[in-house]
Protein backbone atom coordinates (compact mmCIF):
# COMPACT_ATOMS: atom_id res chain seq x y z
CA UNK A 1 0.00 0.00 0.00
CA UNK A 2 1.62 3.55 -0.76
CA UNK A 3 1.45 5.85 1.97
CA UNK A 4 0.01 9.03 0.96
CA UNK A 5 -1.23 12.64 2.21
CA UNK A 6 -4.68 12.88 3.11
CA UNK A 7 -7.03 14.90 1.21
CA UNK A 8 -8.75 17.64 2.85
CA UNK A 9 -11.95 16.21 3.02
CA UNK A 10 -10.27 12.94 5.17
CA UNK A 11 -8.38 15.70 7.03
CA UNK A 12 -12.09 17.35 8.34
CA UNK A 13 -13.26 14.08 9.02
CA UNK A 14 -10.13 13.01 11.05
CA UNK A 15 -10.01 15.75 13.31
CA UNK A 16 -14.34 15.51 13.24
CA UNK A 17 -13.35 12.36 14.89
CA UNK A 18 -10.88 13.27 17.57
CA UNK A 19 -12.88 15.96 18.61
CA UNK A 20 -16.07 13.81 19.47
CA UNK A 21 -13.45 12.05 21.60
CA UNK A 22 -12.78 15.38 23.70
CA UNK A 23 -14.60 15.97 26.59
CA UNK A 24 -11.58 18.10 28.57
CA UNK A 25 -11.71 21.92 28.52
CA UNK A 26 -8.30 23.66 28.07
CA UNK A 27 -7.32 27.32 28.32
CA UNK A 28 -4.64 29.07 28.85
CA UNK A 29 -3.24 32.38 30.20
CA UNK A 30 -0.55 34.15 28.42
CA UNK A 31 1.10 36.66 31.15
CA UNK A 32 3.63 39.48 29.23
CA UNK A 33 4.01 37.56 26.21
CA UNK A 34 4.95 40.12 24.16
CA UNK A 35 6.94 38.96 20.79
CA UNK A 36 3.44 39.19 18.67
CA UNK A 37 5.05 36.16 16.51
CA UNK A 38 4.90 33.66 19.13
CA UNK A 39 1.26 34.88 20.53
CA UNK A 40 0.19 34.45 17.28
CA UNK A 41 1.93 30.99 16.53
CA UNK A 42 0.24 30.40 20.26
CA UNK A 43 -3.83 31.24 19.28
CA UNK A 44 -2.73 28.84 15.95
CA UNK A 45 -1.59 26.31 18.33
CA UNK A 46 -4.77 26.76 21.12
CA UNK A 47 -6.94 26.62 17.91
CA UNK A 48 -5.53 23.00 16.74
CA UNK A 49 -6.21 22.00 20.50
CA UNK A 50 -9.69 22.71 20.96
CA UNK A 51 -8.51 26.00 23.54
CA UNK A 52 -11.90 27.60 24.62
CA UNK A 53 -10.34 30.57 25.93
CA UNK A 54 -7.17 32.95 26.35
CA UNK A 55 -6.63 35.39 29.03
CA UNK A 56 -3.93 37.60 28.55
CA UNK A 57 -1.86 39.17 31.43
CA UNK A 58 0.81 41.66 32.49
CA UNK A 59 1.29 43.49 29.19
CA UNK A 60 0.64 41.03 26.64
CA UNK A 61 1.23 41.66 23.31
CA UNK A 62 -2.61 40.80 22.19
CA UNK A 63 -3.39 38.86 18.74
CA UNK A 64 -4.97 42.00 17.29
CA UNK A 65 -1.08 43.26 16.47
CA UNK A 66 -0.73 42.72 12.91
CA UNK A 67 2.34 40.53 13.47
CA UNK A 68 0.75 38.61 15.48
CA UNK A 69 -2.14 37.81 13.08
CA UNK A 70 0.24 36.86 10.20
CA UNK A 71 1.55 34.19 12.80
CA UNK A 72 -1.74 32.87 13.56
CA UNK A 73 -2.84 33.03 10.01
CA UNK A 74 -6.37 34.09 11.44
CA UNK A 75 -6.90 31.30 14.26
CA UNK A 76 -7.24 34.33 16.71
CA UNK A 77 -10.84 34.99 15.37
CA UNK A 78 -11.69 31.04 16.62
CA UNK A 79 -9.89 31.42 20.05
CA UNK A 80 -11.96 33.82 22.50
CA UNK A 81 -9.66 35.65 24.09
CA UNK A 82 -9.64 38.63 26.97
CA UNK A 83 -7.91 42.04 27.37
CA UNK A 84 -5.01 42.09 29.77
CA UNK A 85 -5.40 42.21 33.51
CA UNK A 86 -3.26 41.28 36.15
CA UNK A 87 -1.73 37.83 36.34
CA UNK A 88 -3.54 37.15 39.91
CA UNK A 89 -7.26 38.69 38.22
CA UNK A 90 -6.34 36.18 35.05
CA UNK A 91 -6.00 33.23 38.03
CA UNK A 92 -9.16 33.83 39.16
CA UNK A 93 -10.71 34.40 36.36
CA UNK A 94 -10.31 31.10 35.20
CA UNK A 95 -10.75 29.29 38.32
CA UNK A 96 -14.36 30.91 38.30
CA UNK A 97 -14.64 29.42 35.10
CA UNK A 98 -14.19 26.20 36.62
CA UNK A 99 -10.16 25.71 35.66
CA UNK A 100 -7.65 23.77 37.67
CA UNK A 101 -4.66 26.91 36.75
CA UNK A 102 -1.11 24.97 35.94
CA UNK A 103 1.89 27.06 35.22
CA UNK A 104 4.89 25.84 32.98
CA UNK A 105 7.54 27.34 34.75
CA UNK A 106 10.57 26.26 36.75
CA UNK A 107 9.68 26.65 40.16
CA UNK A 108 10.91 24.85 43.27
CA UNK A 109 8.09 23.13 43.49
CA UNK A 110 7.57 22.33 39.96
CA UNK A 111 6.76 18.40 38.44
CA UNK A 112 7.63 17.36 35.71
CA UNK A 113 4.99 18.14 32.79
CA UNK A 114 4.49 13.93 32.31
CA UNK A 115 3.45 13.77 36.15
CA UNK A 116 1.42 17.33 36.06
CA UNK A 117 -2.46 17.17 37.35
CA UNK A 118 -3.73 17.70 33.79
CA UNK A 119 -6.70 15.48 34.00
CA UNK A 120 -9.83 17.44 33.77
CA UNK A 121 -10.44 21.49 32.53
CA UNK A 122 -7.33 22.78 32.69
CA UNK A 123 -5.69 26.38 31.80
CA UNK A 124 -2.32 26.46 31.09
CA UNK A 125 0.11 29.60 32.12
CA UNK A 126 2.68 30.67 30.32
CA UNK A 127 4.94 33.47 31.51
CA UNK A 128 7.29 36.64 28.87
CA UNK A 129 10.00 34.92 27.02
CA UNK A 130 12.95 36.93 29.45
CA UNK A 131 11.01 36.51 32.97
CA UNK A 132 8.71 33.70 32.58
CA UNK A 133 5.59 34.20 35.15
CA UNK A 134 5.58 36.67 37.54
CA UNK A 135 5.80 35.99 41.24
CA UNK A 136 2.64 37.37 42.00
CA UNK A 137 1.10 35.19 39.28
CA UNK A 138 2.64 32.05 40.54
CA UNK A 139 1.65 32.58 44.37
CA UNK A 140 -2.05 32.20 42.60
CA UNK A 141 -1.72 28.91 40.57
CA UNK A 142 -3.06 25.86 41.33
CA UNK A 143 0.15 24.15 40.46
CA UNK A 144 3.77 24.09 38.25
CA UNK A 145 5.18 22.10 35.82
CA UNK A 146 8.04 22.49 33.36
CA UNK A 147 9.22 20.46 30.54
CA UNK A 148 12.24 17.75 30.66
CA UNK A 149 15.30 18.83 28.63
CA UNK A 150 18.40 16.61 28.50
CA UNK A 151 19.98 18.69 25.61
CA UNK A 152 22.78 21.91 26.41
CA UNK A 153 20.14 24.40 26.30
CA UNK A 154 18.42 25.68 29.60
CA UNK A 155 15.50 26.98 27.84
CA UNK A 156 12.50 26.36 24.75
CA UNK A 157 11.00 28.97 23.62
CA UNK A 158 7.91 30.13 24.97
CA UNK A 159 5.47 29.04 21.71
CA UNK A 160 7.20 25.79 21.40
CA UNK A 161 6.67 25.30 25.34
CA UNK A 162 2.80 26.27 25.04
CA UNK A 163 2.55 23.45 21.90
CA UNK A 164 4.32 20.87 24.00
CA UNK A 165 1.47 21.26 27.25
CA UNK A 166 -1.14 21.94 25.18
CA UNK A 167 -0.15 18.32 23.04
CA UNK A 168 0.20 16.87 26.83
CA UNK A 169 -2.76 17.56 27.79
CA UNK A 170 -4.97 16.30 25.16
CA UNK A 171 -2.85 13.06 25.03
CA UNK A 172 -3.06 12.48 28.37
CA UNK A 173 -7.07 12.52 28.25
CA UNK A 174 -6.96 10.63 24.99
CA UNK A 175 -4.63 7.78 25.98
CA UNK A 176 -7.14 6.02 27.76
CA UNK A 177 -9.54 5.82 24.97
CA UNK A 178 -9.06 3.73 22.43
CA UNK A 179 -7.87 4.82 19.02
CA UNK A 180 -11.34 6.39 17.03
CA UNK A 181 -12.48 4.26 14.73
CA UNK A 182 -15.32 5.79 13.25
CA UNK A 183 -12.78 8.01 10.61
CA UNK A 184 -12.09 6.49 7.45
CA UNK A 185 -10.76 7.53 4.67
CA UNK A 186 -13.42 9.29 1.68
CA UNK A 187 -12.21 6.19 -0.27
CA UNK A 188 -13.68 3.60 2.41
CA UNK A 189 -10.15 1.96 2.66
CA UNK A 190 -8.38 1.45 6.17
CA UNK A 191 -5.01 2.98 6.31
Amino acid sequence: MARRQLRPTDVKRLNRTWRRSTENRLAMILESVTGPFNVGSIFRTAAAFGVERIWLAGNATPPTNPKAQKTALGTDRLVPWEDPVPGPAAVQAAREDGFTVIAVELTGDAVPLHEAPLEGDVCLVVGGEDHGCSPALLDAVDAACYIPQVGRVGSINVAVAAAIALAEARRREWAGLARPGAWEPADGRRR
